[in-house]
């Protein structure tokens, strides 16, 4: 006896109901019409080039029949949300993949809340061999009209942090996903640094759905480089404390990931220490004059009179291309064309301390007496004994360190040992990455 398919977990879907919807700009071609049982009832479905529609199948009642009507209201998905279409057939433990059909199951993606997005299943019931092979063949070559979305990924993965527990994530929460969306994956070697910037929030499946519906965005990058020499691009850097906790959090690899974060943290805290400095920074001009000059093959020299300098002892220097948690973060974008330079000088322990926890929350932690924040578009940090301020070659090697200290930076999680001046140019928009619009992270009414 066929078992009835159990109810889908989705009740709302992302077009919603045909009244609550946007008026369609012009009739859609119908590609395909037919019957599938859905949600355990009948329904008359329809394949259109932008959706799939259907309403259930009732028998006529007299009219004026208030609740018939309402159980007859169209819905729909929209096309571009499915990311898989699968034959579904009966379980067959001797010969996987060979049971009986019992119709087409559609995987969509879907938003819950602001930034959240889910994946979900729609099961179109149809014993129908021919029948369904027709809905399938359709279905899949509109996916496969989806130029943007990924064929194939190399996936980076670092298996040595969190005990491994990066490893188990990706192969409970991401490979069965990507699978399901027809990508080849390959497997080679880092951090997720970048998904809260790029999402909205640390949500391991928000990011992959964005990778499998292929929401490309373009993203700005840094180039880290000292006298001459490129040390590796980037998004985000910190130095001072910032860079003495992550020093700090290396030394104990045995300790659980937030053990070794708290306790480097507090020993940290527990001796604050100042770092002696000269801060360079070109500030970033929104009419991107410069950045046309720089095009045109204009020299750094050029335009050194935007350039400002700043010196004393520093508790902390952050420079980030992509925006953090609070909604008041001077570069709340990744594709702006500037970086956020936030600079704390000196302070007490408890001032500082609640300028780092409001990192974490979306209260301003830039609104204390201590800190400085500017939008930049290069910048040049010169920690203690070096000479900064000149822009030459011969000037640019007498920023070297005299002694052989070393000075830690913590660069998008990664620990970067430096003995002179560390140089951060930003590069708009040099690459793209897969993520959601600012106008969806910022838009608190999208909701599931």
């Amino acid at each position: 006896m066929l078992r009835r398919p159990r109810r889908s977990r989705v009740n709302a879907w992302e077009g919603g109901r045909e009244e609550e919807a946007r008026p369609r700009q012009r009739e859609e071609r119908v590609l395909l019409r037919g019957i599938f049982e859905i949600h355990r009832g009948s329904c008359d479905v329809v394949l259109s080039e932008r959706a799939l529609r259907w309403r259930p199948i009732q028998p006529e009642r007299p009219a004026g029949d208030a609740k018939l009507n309402l159980q007859c209201k169209e819905e729909f998905i929209e096309l571009k949300n499915i990311f898989s279409v699968k034959l579904k057939r009966r379980l067959c433990i001797k010969q996987p993949g060979s049971g009986t059909l019992l119709g087409i199951t559609l995987f969509i993606c879907l938003k819950k809340g602001r930034n959240k997005l889910k994946n979900s299943a729609l099961d179109l019931i149809n014993l129908s061999e021919d029948h369904c092979d027709v809905w399938f063949r359709q279905l899949k070559k509109i996916l496969a009209g989806f130029s943007n979305r990924p064929k194939s990924l190399q996936i980076l993965l670092n298996p040595q942090r969190h005990r491994k527990g990066a490893a188990q994530v990706y192969y409970e929460k991401v490979e069965p996903l990507l699978k399901l969306a027809g990508i080849k994956t390959e497997v080679t070697g880092s951090n997720n640094v970048l998904v809260h910037s790029l999402c909205g929030l640390p949500h391991v499946v928000t990011a992959t759905l964005r990778i499998i519906m292929g929401d490309l965005r373009p993203a700005d990058v840094c180039t880290f480089s000292t006298t001459g020499k490129l040390l590796r691009f980037g998004f985000s850097a910190t130095f001072g404390f910032g860079g003495r906790t992550l020093a700090l959090a290396e030394k104990y690899q045995w300790m659980s990931p937030n053990q070794r974060r708290d306790f480097a943290v507090i020993k940290a805290l527990a001796k604050l220490k100042l770092e002696d400095c000269e801060i360079s920074f070109l500030t970033f001009d929104s009419s991107q004059d410069i950045q046309e000059r720089r095009e045109q093959g204009s020299r750094e020299s050029d335009y050194n009179d935007q350039w400002q300098t700043i010196q004393g002892q520093f508790l902390n220097v952050s420079i980030m291309a992509t925006p953090c948690l609070c909604s008041v973060e001077p570069n709340h974008r990744i594709n702006n064309g500037g970086m956020a330079l936030i600079i704390a000088r000196d302070t007490s322990r408890p001032e500082f301390i609640k300028h780092l926890k409001r990192y974490a929350s979306s209260k301003n932690q830039f609104n204390f007496p201590f800190v400085e924040t500017y939008i930049v578009q290069e910048v040049k940090v010169c920690p203690k004994n070096t000479t900064s301020g000149s822009n030459t070659e011969e000037e640019e090697k007498s920023c070297r360190i005299a002694s052989e200290e070393h000075f830690p930076w913590n660069v998008d999680g990664d620990l970067l040992w430096v003995t002179s001046t560390v140089h951060v140019r930003l590069h708009p928009g040099l690459i793209s990455l897969y993520g959601s619009t600012m106008e969806e992270m910022s838009d608190p009414k999208i909701t599931l």
